[in-house]
Formats: structure tokens, sequence, C-alpha cells
């Protein structure tokens, strides 16, 4: 009778001790290593573009619109021809508008319309530096009063492989930063644990950054004297690293 009474005493004060007592940590606690160790390095590489792109325009007015339109095309055929007679390929020769605009007698208030204004832009690129120049020229000769900003570009192998230049140099120096920090910190690198890149487009370099009317009867303009000079790709490396 003793011992059933003494279970049942362990069992109640057991109870008691498990709902009313304090906690009993039962899990294990293991130290989680700290924040990654993160370094960012810089890659620059400077390249003389291989694309040059110009932009050519022709605008025209007058009472008819038949007339205008057949004005534009007319001038518009002896440029496309001016610039294949230089060795630009017909598809480096791309029409990017072509606008048909009424001109309104705003003091009538009915609005007449007096006439019509028509004007077509071409994106002219250039692979041949030394044609730069004579494309300008020739177009302006052939008829082209608009003449657009001139950009100097990367075609996409180049890039693509000055990028890789500059990711390289942007690892290595960020390799250098981190282990000449964990020498000076006393604390030992371990693996790379993320890597990111931020990079900056190459920024074409622009002759003219809007674009220029030549009136008719405009004096007879000197050869431009252009220069492609470099351009820089920009690209920075994060590299993370574990902390022993």
């Amino acid at each position: 009778m003793k011992k059933i009474t003494a279970v049942v005493t362990f069992f109640v004060l057991l109870f008691a001790f498990a709902k009313w007592g304090p906690a009993i940590n039962f899990s294990t606690t293991s130290q989680m290593k700290g924040e990654p160790f993160s370094v960012s390095g810089e890659g620059k590489v400077f390249v003389t573009p291989d694309i040059a792109k110009i932009s050519l325009g022709i605008e025209s007015n007058g009472a008819s619109l038949k007339t205008v339109q057949s004005s534009v095309n007319a001038k518009a055929k002896a440029l496309t021809d001016s610039l294949k007679k230089l060795g630009i390929a017909e598809a480096d020769i791309k029409t990017t508008s072509y606008s048909v605009y009424p001109e309104y007698d705003y003091t009538n208030p009915a609005g007449r319309i007096t006439g019509f204004r028509v004007s077509t832009s071409y994106e002219v690129t250039i692979r041949d530096f030394d044609k730069v120049n004579d494309a300008i020229t020739a177009g302006t000769a052939s008829g082209a009063n608009i003449v657009g900003g001139v950009s100097f570009e990367l075609n996409d192998k180049t890039e693509k492989e000055k990028l890789q230049e500059a990711r390289k140099l942007a690892v290595k120096d960020a390799k250098d930063k981190a282990s000449g920090l964990a020498g000076a910190a006393g604390i030992t690198l371990g693996r790379v644990i993320n890597i990111s890149e931020n990079r900056l487009s190459p920024v074409p370099l622009m002759y003219a950054d809007k674009a220029v009317s030549l009136g008719a009867g405009s004096p007879e303009q000197t050869t431009p004297n252009i220069q492609p000079g470099t351009t820089e790709i920009n690209v920075t490396i994060t590299l993370s690293y574990e902390v022993r």
C-alpha cells in the first residue's frame, strides 16, 4: 500500500512540476557563422569604338502634298544612292521615320489647311571610319537638310570580348582586396558563396547632341573633322566569402 501511495505521489508531483515548474530546455544550441565577408572590385577597359551611326534627314514643305512627297522621295533616292556609292551597304541604311504634317492658317477661325510638310529620316551605320566625314558631306550635298548626332559604338562581338576583360580585372581587384583586408583583420576566408555584377553600359560618344537643320541656300559646309576617341566599359564585381 505504501509503494502504491509513493508511486501515485511521484506522478502527481511530476505532473505538477511539468505544468507549473520551470521549463527544461532539451534543445541543442549551435553557434551560427557571422555575415558573409563581402568585397567589391572594379574593372575598367578602354576601347576604341568600331561602329559609327549618323542620322540624316530630309524635310520639305509646299502647298501640294503630292508635289512635296515627290520632292522628298527624289532627294531621298539621291541620298541613299550617294551613300551606296561610298560602299555603305543597303542594310546599313535604315529608314527611321517618314512623317506628313498638314500646315494650318491659324489666323483663320476654321483652321484652313494651307500646305503640307513632309520629312523622312535615316540612320546610317558606318563600319569604316574613314567614310564618316564623306557620308555626312555626300548626304548634305544630295539633299539632306537635317543632320543629327554622330554616335560611336561597339559591335556585339567586341563588346562581349571587352566586357569579359573588365570582369577578369574586377574579380582580381576584389580578390586582392579581400586577401589584404582579411590578413589585416586576422580572419581566415573560406570559399566564395556569392558573386554579383553591376556594370555600366558603354555610353555612345556623341559628335553632336541634337539635330542641326541646314536650310536651303546655306553656305557650303566644310568637311567635318570627326574622331571616335575611346569609350569605357566599367564592371563592378562583389564577392562574398565564408569566414572560417
